[in-house]
C-alpha cells in the first residue's frame, strides 16, 4: 500500500465516513490502495456522558476540547513517525507543496477541531502541528480534514486513473492550470482556441504553458515569484508586461 495511513479523529465520524465512501477516494479505500480510518473522539471520553469539551478557564465564549480524550486518542492511534495535526484557523496554511510532502509520511493523524478549539496543552503534549485551510473560520475541522485527505491521497499512485493528472493540476508546478475545453468546438460563438485543434503536440503544450502563465499573472501574480520558470517562460511574461 502506497501513501500514508490517515486517521481522522472527530466527534462526527458518520459525517466524515459519508464523504470518504464516495468518488475515487471511496474506490481507492475499497481496493486497498489507501487506508483512511475515522475514530470517534467520544470513544476516549472517561465519563458517563462521553463529554469531550469543557468551559474555558478565565471565561469567554464557547467550549474547549479537553486534553484527556484527545491525547488518549493520539496515543492510541499514532505510530512512530506519524505527523499529527490539529486542524484550526491558527495553523500553517495547507497548500499543494505540503500535500506532496505529506504523501511521503508513514501516517497522518488529523484532529478535527470543534467548539472554541483545542486546549493548548494538546499540541504541547502530542507534538501536533496546527494546520489551517485559510484565513476564515468554519464550525469544525471535519471539512479541513477531508480537504487534506483528498489532496494527499490523490497523489498516491493508483488513486487517480491517469497518473499524470495530479501533476497537471493547478499549483503542482507553482502555477494555475491552463484553460481546458471539450466538445462542441463552438458554443454560442465562443470557439475552442485553434492551437488545441492543430494536432501539433509541441504547439499545444506551448499554448497551454503560456495560458497557465497568463492566468497566474492575472489572478495570482505572487505565485510567479517562487514558480520554476524557464527562460522561454520569462520572455513570454516580459512580452505580456509590454
Amino acid at each position: 500500500m502506497a501513501g500514508p495511513r490517515i486517521d481522522i479523529v472527530t466527534i462526527f465520524p458518520e459525517l466524515v465516513e459519508h464523504f470518504l465512501k464516495g468518488s475515487l477516494l471511496g474506490l481507492a479505500r475499497r481496493d486497498g490502495i489507501v487506508e483512511v480510518r475515522t475514530t470517534d473522539l467520544r470513544a476516549y471520553a472517561t465519563d458517563r456522558q462521553r463529554s469531550v469539551d469543557d468551559e474555558p478557564f478565565g471565561g469567554g465564549d464557547g467550549m474547549v476540547l479537553k486534553c484527556e480524550p484527545v491525547v488518549a486518542a493520539v496515543e492510541a492511534l499514532a505510530a512512530p513517525g506519524a505527523r499529527i495535526f490539529c486542524l484550526g484557523p491558527r495553523g500553517r496554511i495547507f497548500d499543494q507543496a505540503l500535500a506532496e510532502e505529506l504523501v511521503e509520511a508513514p501516517q497522518l493523524v488529523l484532529l478535527c477541531g470543534r467548539y472554541a478549539g483545542f486546549d493548548e496543552r494538546i499540541c504541547e503534549e502530542t507534538g501536533a502541528e496546527e494546520l489551517s485551510l485559510g484565513d476564515y473560520v468554519i464550525s469544525g475541522g471535519e471539512a479541513a480534514a477531508l480537504v487534506v485527505t483528498e489532496a494527499v491521497t490523490r497523489l498516491v499512485p493508483g488513486v487517480v486513473g491517469n497518473p499524470a493528472s495530479p501533476r497537471a493540476d493547478s499549483f503542482s508546478e507553482g502555477l494555475l492550470e491552463h484553460p481546458i475545453y471539450t466538445r462542441p468546438r463552438e458554443f454560442r460563438g465562443r470557439r475552442v482556441p485553434e492551437p488545441l485543434l492543430s494536432g501539433n503536440h509541441a504547439q499545444i503544450e506551448r499554448f497551454r504553458r503560456e495560458e497557465s502563465l497568463r492566468l497566474t499573472r492575472e489572478r495570482r501574480p505572487e505565485l510567479l515569484e517562487v514558480a520554476q520558470l524557464s527562460e522561454e517562460d520569462r520572455k513570454f511574461l516580459e512580452e505580456l508586461e509590454r
